[in-house]
């Protein structure tokens, strides 16, 4: 069964807010999942997520796939070097390593009416 680590969505119109659920790739987006390992809430300022990492790095270890939004969540978080440095024998306090800030992007050019 080929596991992906991706977004469902809940939340009502217009008010979107993700789950990271680690699901089967043959199912809905917001269908079954196997697991719910973390929230994403990209409306608020800045923008919120959080993972429980123990069971993130369980199921990439056990061979899930991110998706590329969930592995740019991950990257931002820096998830990948905390789990090098655990690996590494070292303790969270050890590490001190914080999420890089959210990234600034440049407003679209508004399209002029003729």
């Amino acid at each position: 069964m080929p596991v992906k680590i991706r977004l469902a969505r809940t939340g009502r119109k217009k008010l979107m807010k993700y789950r990271v659920v680690a699901a089967d790739s043959r199912m809905r987006r917001d269908g079954r999942f196997l697991e719910t390992i973390g929230f994403y809430d990209p409306q608020a300022e800045p923008k919120k997520f959080e993972f429980k990492t123990d069971r993130v790095s369980y199921w990439l270890n056990n061979g899930a796939q991110p998706t590329l939004t969930v592995k740019n969540l991950l990257k931002q978080d820096r998830f990948f070097e905390k789990m090098e440095g655990l690996e590494k024998g070292l303790t969270p306090e050890q590490l001190n390593i914080e999420r890089k800030p959210e990234r600034k992007r440049k407003p679209k050019p508004k399209k002029q009416k003729s």
